[in-house]
């Protein structure tokens, strides 16, 4: 693309920040939003604003055009993740969510194929955003016929529970154990995003690979993510949200420990990365189907917005910072990296546990 562009392939930087600043700001309003609108439809309206965003890039032939067309993109994903995992949350139990995100990994996994395969014919990467444009724009009709369905299980949830009341995201920081998850979806965020960024350079730099070989290591990050939320689903309903996360943390740890362990063979690191991947899946959708028993149904939504906001601050911010550390250290830092805030994560896990059982009991 930037060769077609003729700008620095580091302008793809300035590309993703825009897209990262407007989730940020659509998970924070996502609230707001919901409350007025359902949760049906701001999910139709993100993935719309994201199909256009998309085959807008497809049609795009200058830089800037990429930047403005980056804006909708990152509006409409941003309130799509709250809308949608609140509903979920709120609606239904931790099978259906961990089901739900385990789609997210085999859209990582399809796309690339869809954009290979596209680069290989005379409609470049052009022909990529428009099947994947076409695709989104499909599913946002789905949407749209379903959103009676919607409508549906939210009057019958509000016969149950009443209307959910508003609170602005100042005063849900004030709530016991908000910040204990901040800081939890900022850590754990760092931890999936960092791995997919970095985890080939890793195995460039410290066991001479080919680009073909890594390219393929690549993806085992991401096939251990999805087919581990297919495991996570089939049992998470009988073993709780909390006990999930604490064996994704072990299994994440084991999977560190086989990337820091020398004179070991690619093959062992390979396996070390699915094993990473395998520990992350639990992780995001047990501390989501959480979220309404920690803060409340009623403030369950702000909290989701809040939540998704420091994962996408994560996501965004420390994949850089890293590489910058790298820089300077080498890229036998990439374990380390990954285990400090694999600490980070359980502790702010932990933290966030005992000060919603203090609270609850207080009440």
């Amino acid at each position: 693309m930037h060769l077609d562009l003729n700008v620095p392939a580091s302008y793809a930087g300035f590309i993703t920040m825009i897209i990262a600043a407007n989730t940020i700001i659509s998970s924070l309003l996502s609230t707001r939003m919901t409350l007025k609108f359902g949760a049906g439809v701001v999910t139709f309206i993100s993935i719309l604003l994201t199909a256009i965003a998309m085959l807008g890039f497809s049609l795009s032939n200058q830089f800037f055009m990429l930047c403005l067309w980056a804006i909708p993109y990152g509006l409409g994903a941003g309130a799509i993740d709250a809308a949608t995992n609140n509903f979920v949350a709120l609606h239904y139990n931790s099978r259906q969510l961990n089901w739900l995100n385990s789609f997210w990994g085999v859209g990582t996994i399809i796309s690339p194929a869809i954009m290979g395969e596209s680069l290989s014919t005379s409609g470049g990467w052009h022909l990529g955003y428009v099947i994947v444009g076409s695709i989104q724009l499909t599913i946002a009709v789905i949407v749209f016929c379903s959103l009676p369905l919607w409508r549906q299980t939210e009057a019958h949830h509000r016969k149950i529970v009443g209307e959910s009341k508003q609170i602005s995201n100042r005063q849900m920081t004030k709530v016991p154990g908000m910040w204990a998850a901040i800081l939890a979806f900022f850590a754990y965020s760092t931890i999936e995003q960092t791995t997919g960024l970095w985890a080939s350079t890793f195995l460039v730099q410290t066991h001479d690979l080919d680009i073909v070989t890594v390219a393929k290591a690549g993806s085992l990050f991401y096939i251990g993510i999805t087919v581990g939320r297919f495991i996570a689903g089939i049992i998470s309903n009988r073993v709780g949200d909390y006990w999930l996360t604490s064996v994704g943390y072990s299994i994440i740890a084991i999977g560190i420990v086989m990337l820091l362990l020398p004179h070991t063979g690619y093959a062992f690191a390979m396996v070390g990365l699915v094993i990473v991947g395998l520990g992350c899946a639990p992780i995001w959708p047990a501390i989501l189907h959480s979220t309404p028993t920690n803060f409340g149904i009623e403030h369950s939504q702000t909290a989701m917005g809040i939540q998704m906001a420091a994962a996408y601050t994560g996501t965004t911010t420390m994949p850089p910072v890293f590489g910058w550390l790298a820089g300077m250290v080498g890229m036998k830092l990439f374990p380390i990296f990954l285990l400090l805030f694999l600490l980070i994560c359980a502790l702010a896990t932990k933290r966030l546990k005992a000060l919603v059982s203090r609270d609850h009991q207080g009440l």
